[in-house]
């Protein structure tokens, strides 16, 4: 099967919602790899990595986000699979 790497900003209303949470249930769901972390800005960044179908779906996932979440944008970047990931992680450091 093939793999994937998706970088990640989501935008909204995402911050005191859960998302982070939400997010690591539903990449772990899928196997996936990577961690997501709150911004100073107000976004949610994300790092996800598995299976390419799984992250594809998981991206369009986080235009949905948890109950509570207003998504106005998700920018996505594809960036190359390195594998360098063992589970999925909250960070809870905000950059």
């Amino acid at each position: 099967m093939e793999k994937a790497r998706a970088h990640v900003f989501i935008s909204g209303r995402v911050q005191g919602v859960f998302f982070r949470a939400w997010t690591e249930d539903e990449a772990v769901k899928r196997d996936l790899t990577g961690w997501v972390r709150n911004l100073a800005d107000g976004r949610v960044e994300a790092v996800f990595e598995g299976d390419k179908d799984k992250v594809e779906e998981m991206v369009k996932l986080c235009w949905r986000g948890p109950p509570g979440a207003r998504v106005t944008n998700v920018e996505v970047i594809w960036e190359p699979y390195k594998g360098e990931f063992s589970d999925f992680r909250i960070v809870y450091r905000r950059f």
